[in-house]
């Protein structure tokens, strides 16, 4: 588009947004269809407005399109997609042109990775920003779920939009933020109970961004005085866990040392009305807490300041999977076993407990301390099987590969492996079992029999 059409529905007039969701004659799109974002264009498209998913990605488009639900570990969405499907209210596109060319809203679910050097990576947003300069109707709204660095808003993303002249940021278009609030695994839940934060670029599209998300959502929404303090909020939540996953994670290597089981200890302490209850493991991964932590370091950075705690938290986080090492080779050391050359099972690669997602996490990791040492390293995880991760191709059987192996490494606390008998690790060719997560009771892993290594469980 070279020149400005009128937008069906003025996005900077409350009255003409409120009358467009009754009429339900809004039409969204919804720019990055992916774990959150895709969820996203489900809730729209369940209210009867018309919803376009736009994605680079060509498979996940034809999925969405041909009936093929591509987020089977989210429960309670299947269901929900072949509702908004038959009723013609979801389509999706890998042609951003397609899509905002016929949208009222434009909301902008995309990732926000790091590099390899730990930077917020925005290239996604930018060079959607850029398209968008090209194409965006005039008083349109753009809104922002993805998280990101307070400020990137009022400083890169409004001059990338205005960058061709044809767009004015509260003139022609207005643009907020409502970052999304969701555990992968349970996104449904999430978005029908848990808070939700508004920002807008002033109060008026604050107030248009709250009416059509209490629309939608039906959830509390907490509204912010402006689009930075949102998504520092949106920030703190997420770094305040990943510090206190630190916290107790270095305790837990103390208390190794002292004899002193970690989980007795929380059991007791979570006792105390304002002790807020975090669990030591591998390591932290997914597409949140590590990369939110690093968010708000390169913040700091560029105002010229620091934040220590974050930054020891990050050390601490990010040297777990060396301590799961650690423990491995103690174990085969006190069966005067080298780890050279033996099988070692990894149970579990997903980042978090019951969900298809590796990002960031920490088996990769331990997996290539593995195997630089030698071992030969099988993977079991009931929600990658049969598939080709990390260049193995994981079992599909824990009963079969169990006898095959002389060693086994808990990773994830997936439901399933809790449900298994410690016995079962006897019938390895080793029985060295190292738990990161908590899962195994080590009074079993002795009447078991095995060469047992808990993470934080000095007391075993």
């Amino acid at each position: 588009m070279n020149n400005l059409e009128n937008s069906k529905i003025d996005m900077t007039n409350f009255d003409q947004v409120k009358e467009s969701l009754e009429s339900k004659s809004l039409k969204v799109c919804v720019v990055g269809i992916g774990r959150i974002g895709l969820p996203t264009a489900l809730s729209f498209a369940n209210t009867g407005l018309q919803t376009i998913g736009v994605d680079i990605n060509e498979t996940l488009v034809n999925s969405v399109n041909t009936g093929n639900f591509p987020l089977k570990d989210e429960p309670g969405y299947e269901e929900i997609y072949h509702k908004v499907r038959k009723s013609g209210n979801l389509l999706a596109t890998t042609d951003i042109n397609e899509g905002v060319q016929q949208s009222d809203l434009i909301l902008l679910s995309l990732p926000t990775p790091m590099d390899e050097k730990n930077i917020p990576n925005y290239n996604a947003l930018e060079s959607v920003g850029k398209q968008l300069s090209q194409i965006l109707q005039p008083n349109s709204l753009v809104i922002i779920e993805s998280t990101i660095e307070p400020g990137f808003i009022e400083n890169d993303m409004v001059n990338i939009l205005e960058s061709t002249s044809r767009l004015h940021v509260k003139k022609n278009f207005i643009i907020g933020v409502c970052p999304e609030n969701a555990n992968p695994g349970q996104i449904l839940h999430d978005f029908t109970k848990l808070p939700r934060l508004v920002g807008g670029i002033d109060e008026r599209t604050r107030n248009i961004i709250t009416m059509i998300y209490d629309f939608v959502f039906s959830v509390e929404l907490i509204p912010m005085p402006d689009c930075k303090t949102a998504n520092a909020v949106k920030l703190t939540t997420n770094v305040f866990r990943d510090i206190n996953i630190a916290f107790i994670s270095e305790l837990s290597l103390t208390f190794e040392k002292l004899g002193i089981d970690t989980m007795t200890v929380l059991d007791a302490a979570k006792k105390k009305y304002n002790f807020q209850t975090h669990y030591p493991g591998a390591g932290v991964g997914g597409p949140c807490l590590p990369i939110n932590s690093y968010q708000l370091l390169n913040t700091a950075k560029r105002i010229g300041t620091n934040l220590h705690i974050i930054e020891a938290s990050r050390q601490i986080n990010e040297k777990m999977p060396q301590h799961v090492i650690e423990l491995t080779l103690d174990a085969f050391k006190e069966i005067n076993k080298s780890i050279q050359n033996s099988d070692v099972l990894i149970l579990g690669i997903s980042y978090k407990p019951d969900v298809k997602d590796i990002q960031l996490t920490p088996a990769e990791h331990i997996i290539q301390k593995l195997q630089d040492l030698g071992a030969n390293v099988h993977i079991y995880d009931p929600y990658f099987s049969s598939n080709h991760v990390f260049d193995i191709t994981v079992e599909e059987n824990l009963d079969n590969i169990i006898p095959n192996v002389d060693a086994a490494i808990i990773i994830t606390g997936h439901t399933e492996f809790k449900k298994i008998p410690t016995s079962i690790f006897n019938k390895m060719k080793n029985p060295i079992l190292i738990d990161t997560r908590g899962i195994i009771d080590p009074v079993d892993a002795k009447l078991a029999r095995l060469v047992f290594r808990g993470l934080g469980r000095g007391g075993s």
